[in-house]
């Protein structure tokens, strides 16, 4: 195989012109949100804090996302045509991966903060130093890179007969295994169900994080304190919520529920849609974002 095709949204030039302009939309809504958050927190003294280190990490990755499969598929519709090199095809797998799995990680991680600062004041500058906090962001990146190298050489040492069409926008494992001729894709599904395993595991982190972070915050006595720890946290559970329902039925779910129509939705809801909305979700509810922003 030298090259894949892509899904094509649509066959006339002026479908596809709206379709560039949709995406492009999109593409510039995320650029601008992340990149505010990614300036805010950097140039605004007040906000170095372990919550927005977490923050303009979260951006970044966002970022990154969002810029490893919009453009590719604008580009596509404008030129008309559907094609990515095997080697592209194989980089935007590796990249998607990396960054998925690494903001997922992040999220995990930015839930353990949530439960210090709540749970745990008094000891919160202790646990959550700056050298501490470095190390956790720099292990959920580290994380992120060994989960792609691991699943994007595994794909990729499978034969593929089954032609070169990918039922997706862009370079996803799901649609590769698709296109293999023998049972050695089984070894692949394997490895997804190792880490959907381990997802799951740092999915139960959270979801205890968050059972003794409402704890402590219904126990507390001035209302004005819950207000503020839920403006903290109701964020971050959003996101999560969002990203680990949508990505785990698209890697998860049974051939039988597989459609092109199901696929692309899922897709926009864990791919495009979180890096869009994760700004507006984390600033909606947070005065001092909202401060530093206005500044």
């Amino acid at each position: 195989l030298n090259e894949f095709l892509l899904l094509a949204f649509a066959d006339k030039w002026e479908l596809q012109l709206l379709h560039f302009s949709l995406f492009l939309g999109i593409y510039l809504a995320a650029l601008l949100g992340n990149g505010l958050i990614i300036t805010v927190v950097a140039c605004d003294h007040r906000l170095h804090t372990p919550m927005y280190f977490f923050l303009l990490n979260l951006s970044l990755l966002d970022l990154g996302t969002i810029s490893n499969t919009v453009p590719k598929s604008m580009a596509n519709s404008l030129r008309d045509t559907r094609a990515i090199s095997y080697s592209g095809c194989a980089a935007q797998i590796f990249s998607f991966l990396f960054l998925l799995a690494a903001e997922y990680y992040l999220l995990t991680v930015m839930a353990y903060d949530r439960y210090v600062a709540i749970c745990r004041p008094l000891h919160y500058g202790t646990i959550m130093g700056s050298r501490a906090c470095v190390k956790m962001a720099a292990a959920a990146w580290a994380s992120g890179f060994l989960n792609a190298l691991l699943h994007t050489a595994n794909t990729f040492s499978i034969p593929l007969c089954q032609g070169n069409i990918l039922e997706q926008f862009f370079c996803e494992i799901p649609q590769t295994l698709k296109l293999s001729c023998s049972d050695s894709y089984l070894r692949e599904v394997g490895l997804l169900v190792v880490s959907a395993c381990l997802a799951f595991g740092c999915f139960i982190f959270i979801v205890l994080s968050y059972v003794q972070i409402f704890t402590a915050v219904l126990r507390m006595p001035s209302e004005h304190g819950r207000h503020k720890a839920f403006s903290m946290c109701l964020p971050h559970l959003a996101v999560v919520s969002l990203f680990v329902s949508t990505g785990s039925f698209a890697y998860l779910k049974p051939s039988s529920l597989s459609s092109p129509a199901l696929d692309l939705v899922l897709a926009m809801l864990y791919a495009v849609v979180p890096p869009t909305v994760n700004p507006l979700i984390y600033s909606m509810r947070n005065k001092e974002l909202k401060e530093a922003l206005k500044k």
